[in-house]
């Protein structure tokens, strides 16, 4: 797909966005089964069956999904959809490029083994290795353009209000 293309995909969504801004809240939704016994929850994603379970670290066999490395499988997931996107609408060529995003967890705070050790991923380092004919300048701008429109990366930066209904 290129620029033209892209932006004749684009133009009657972004117009219908314009006219009716309301219509461009989108709702989001992921639900999972629990599965007790094997310490897991199966999520459904429309596209893939996702198994997760415990991190080796916190007493899984790695067998299972973890849900952090499938919060930092969103963020590179994103960045890297934007990215082609933004690149795209730029006339840029990535003739290659890689995606990664990396972070850290101290299990002690999700084992409840030292109340003061956090409980998540503390830091996350996205970085990109692009192969492509624009100039460093331009590939910031790609960069930070894609920064600035990365769903998940701007709700991590921004995060959303959370309400937890035990139901």
């Amino acid at each position: 797909m290129n620029a033209t293309e892209l932006r004749a995909m684009q133009a009657p969504i972004k117009q219908a966005y314009r006219d009716h801004p309301e219509t461009a809240v989108i709702p989001a939704r992921a639900t999972g089964r629990i599965d007790q016994a094997a310490l897991a929850c199966v999520v459904e994603t429309g596209h893939a069956t996702i198994k997760a379970g415990l991190h080796p670290a916190a007493g899984g066999d790695g067998s299972l999904a973890c849900s952090g490395d499938m919060l930092l499988d969103a963020v590179v997931a994103c960045a890297g959809v934007t990215l082609a996107a933004v690149a795209t609408a730029m006339g840029i060529t990535i003739h290659h490029g890689t995606v990664t995003a990396e972070g850290h967890w101290d299990a002690r705070g999700t084992l409840g083994t030292d109340r003061t050790a956090p409980v998540g991923v503390t830091d996350i380092t996205l970085r990109f290795a692009l192969d492509t004919d624009a100039d460093a300048a331009t590939t910031t701008r790609l960069i930070a353009t894609t920064e600035r429109y990365c769903v998940v990366l701007q709700t991590l930066r921004n995060p959303p209000q959370i309400t937890v209904d035990p139901g």
